[in-house]
């Protein structure tokens, strides 16, 4: 069975996307040790693009936006109109020969435009382009989404690791303490050894505390974007298919990134709306016809000698109607520089918008690429650190290295766990980021398996011809989530606490 991207296409076969669906595949395999059942990004990918309300409201609106197409074309169709009257007449004048209690007229009227100046077609191909740029911009917020879900995820595996590290930090500090004092107790150390122990210490409970309180933050943020708590989270698979390089990353982006295909699309229909206000100042040629019927239901008073009155008439006209705006009061002119000045702006827009997509990706992908280095420099960090603690540890014991030696390089340690934590998280954000900048990074791209991708296309086809005035749609339906329900988060880790893995350079 054929599925379909946000954008109504068919599902991507292009060999990028390809792998990066195998990747992600491949991602929901992973499991946590002990044989848990580990919640994946793809999982976490799924709940959103299901109960997201960003992503749920930018269906709506696209569906508000399909509906202008119908609108636009009710303009050039015909329009038939029943109109009744009934009157009872409560005070007849005197002087009158022929007296009618109560009449009826009914009248049916029918109006048929032939021509309108271009102002149907010109707005139907405008409603139409606006339905183009429409699911564009519903890609682009599905990538949005999808950013910052995945920001959401790798912040709280990020996060626990610091609480860990911090954790462990706070615990072997508590350890050199006691030791501290047992040696000053000996006289083998100072008080002023046994102080810095203690400030150390209390610095790291600090830190600890610190970092408890971004982790509670980062779950929050994660159930806002997914709608569910952090459970179990395994680390996710490494991002395939970035570019080699920027210029490759922007000649993808301009050729798809959504947000530049939206804003071509709004150029366009400001073009057809410059073209429909000028057919404001052009003649419309309609046709119309009216039958109507008058009733007195037999109660006619009618005076000897006078006519009898039938009891109804019926009458019918046809015509056509030919309307020649000649002086509107500068209304058209009007009208038409308004429609000029709003194409400009979509055509500045569009330039913008591409501007601000080159920025995106370039960025993110220098991002990327040095959020890399800062990996490789971190591991290489921690190798030495942990050579240099050792030794310091050792050279301590003989009296060759001080008390705050040792605790500035099991800090250094830290600090260089940490780092590279908080870079293997940049890198996979900023990898991701770069995809999502380069139009890559959508449901249609993820292949989010067991689930039927919403289709904006589908909606359209369906109302772009309804004519008839009771079709009317479903009761609206609340499809998101709420998380009132989920309990506040705390600062206790979960499982896979591992750091992401970084995308392949």
């Amino acid at each position: 069975m054929q599925t379909h991207s946000a954008s109504g296409g068919p599902q991507g076969g292009t060999p990028a996307r390809t792998r990066m669906m195998a990747a992600l595949i491949a991602g929901t395999m992973l499991s946590l040790p002990g044989g848990a059942a580990a919640e994946t990004l793809q999982g976490a990918l799924i709940k959103a693009y299901q109960t997201n309300p960003t992503i749920n409201a930018a269906r709506a609106n696209q569906m508000a936006t399909d509906e202008n197409v119908p609108l636009q074309r009710a303009d050039g169709l015909p329009s038939l109109q029943l109109n009744s009257n009934f009157n009872e007449n409560v005070l007849i004048p005197g002087g009158q020969f022929i007296i009618i209690p109560r009449t009826a007229q009914t009248q049916m009227q029918l109006s048929v435009p032939f021509y309108s100046g271009g102002l149907v077609r010109n707005g139907l191909k405008a409603a139409d382009a606006r339905v183009a740029a429409g699911a564009e911009t519903l890609r682009a917020t599905e990538a949005s989404v999808f950013s910052q879900v995945v920001a959401a995820y790798n912040d709280v595996i990020r996060d626990m690791a610091i609480v860990e590290l911090n954790r462990a930090n706070v615990s072997q500090l508590g350890v050199n303490l006691r030791a501290t004092g047992d040696r000053f107790e000996v006289g083998d150390l100072t008080r002023t050894d046994v102080a810095q122990s203690e400030a150390r210490l209390s610095q790291a409970q600090a830190d600890l505390r610190n970092a408890e309180a971004n982790l509670i933050a980062s779950k929050e943020r994660y159930i806002q974007q997914v709608g569910d708590v952090p459970t179990d989270l395994a680390t996710p698979p490494p991002l395939p298919n970035l570019p080699a390089d920027v210029t490759e990353a922007v000649e993808t982006a301009i050729k798809e990134n959504p947000d530049i295909a939206a804003a071509t699309r709004n150029s366009e229909a400001a073009g057809y709306d410059v073209r429909a206000a000028r057919g404001s100042r052009l003649p419309t040629v309609s046709g119309f016809g009216t039958v109507s019927r008058n009733d007195n239901f037999g109660g006619a008073i009618v005076p000897p000698g006078f006519p009898k009155q039938p009891a109804s008439q019926t009458s019918a006209v046809v015509g056509a109607r030919l309307a020649l705006p000649l002086y509107q009061g500068g209304r058209p002119a009007a009208q038409i520089r308004q429609a000029q000045a709003r194409r400009t702006a979509a055509m500045e827009n569009q330039i913008g918008t591409e501007r601000s997509v080159i920025q995106q990706v370039r960025a993110a992908f220098a991002s990327w690429r040095a959020s890399l280095d800062v990996i490789k420099s971190a591991e290489a960090a921690i190798a030495a650190n942990s050579l240099s603690l050792e030794g310091v540890r050792a050279e301590n014991g003989v009296g060759n290295r001080t008390i705050i030696e040792v605790l500035n390089a099991e800090q250094e340690l830290i600090n260089a766990r940490v780092t590279l934590a908080t870079a293997k998280r940049n890198a996979y954000v900023a990898g991701f980021t770069l995809l999502a900048a380069m139009g890559n990074a959508e449901a249609r791209d993820l292949d989010l398996q067991g689930l039927q991708l919403y289709d904006s296309g589908a909606n359209y086809k369906a109302v772009r011809g309804r004519f008839i005035d009771w079709q009317d749609r479903d009761a609206p339906v609340i499809r998101s989530t709420r998380t009132v329900s989920t309990p506040p988060q705390d600062a206790t880790p979960v499982a896979g606490s591992a750091a992401p893995a970084p995308p392949q350079d």
